[in-house]
């Protein structure tokens, strides 16, 4: 579906091409940032603030903005005895934020993130008390990020991962993304799901987002590390595909420019 009043935006590259600005400076996550604060006030502050407000604000935020609506709601909360990686399409830049705390069900989730999110000015502490976990910034501290994902699938909770990167607004396909992020699931050993955000017309002709949730999706040890990343890429790639099939209104038209 398109209007004549609809956007049109043009890229070039779609593994690199970004459609949001990010205006301040970007914090560095050196060997010095602390990932994971195991304190009882940090943990309960997160627990107060997960449950308390980013949860209900999420709810109420999806349901009046977008009508949304979730498919296979409860199929990640079924995983009570495992931790789970979750990928998703990024196209929203607000929402996105919000939506994995609908789909990880009982879980909490925490996102890899970039350090943008955490350099917002007044709220960017906030974002990783939530649950945010930002990409090193050097060879240093990439220990401390890939230790505390491991602790946050040991805990038995969700880590929820962006492969497309970019956010690109209201693109109804998926894009092509690397399998970098997928090397998690496979040192780790754990299960992975994926949501794919579709927009849909409604009856009244006004925008719904249905999301659709689908897994688990496993690396095959059959393979050697590099083809298991690549493997369980093209299994989630190729679900999220078919699910954004589902997509029948176009609200921004991506249009590729000529090199």
């Amino acid at each position: 579906m398109r209007s004549d009043k609809q956007k049109v935006y043009y890229y070039h590259d779609e593994l690199n091409d970004e459609f949001t600005e990010f205006s301040g400076k970007t914090k560095v996550i050196d060997e010095n940032f602390k990932y994971v604060n195991n304190s009882k006030p940090y943990r309960l502050l997160h627990h107060l603030l997960y449950n308390t407000l980013e949860k209900p604000v999420a709810h109420i935020y999806w349901k009046c903005k977008f009508h949304n609506r979730i498919v296979n709601k409860k199929l990640i909360s079924k995983f009570k005895d495992s931790g789970v990686f979750v990928y998703g399409n990024h196209t929203q830049q607000f929402g996105d934020v919000l939506m994995p705390c609908l789909v990880t069900g009982k879980k909490y989730a925490y996102i890899i993130v970039h350090p943008n999110n955490i350099s917002i000015k007044g709220i960017g502490g906030l974002i990783h008390t939530f649950g945010a976990i930002p990409l090193p910034s050097n060879l240093k501290a990439m220990r401390h990020f890939l230790s505390a994902i491991e602790q946050r699938i040991k805990e038995k909770q969700a880590v929820v991962i962006y492969p497309e990167a970019h956010i690109w607004p209201y693109y109804t396909k998926i894009r092509p993304f690397t399998s970098v992020s997928f090397r998690y699931p496979v040192m780790l050993n754990a299960p992975s799901f994926c949501f794919t955000n579709t927009y849909q017309k409604r009856k009244n002709g006004k925008l719904q987002i249905v999301t659709y949730i689908d897994g688990p999706f496993y690396p095959n040890k059959s393979l050697n590390q590099k083809e298991q990343q690549e493997d369980l890429r093209n299994q989630i790639y190729q679900k999220m595909v078919e699910r954004s099939q589902s997509s029948n209104i176009e609200i921004i038209k991506y249009v590729k420019e000529n090199e």
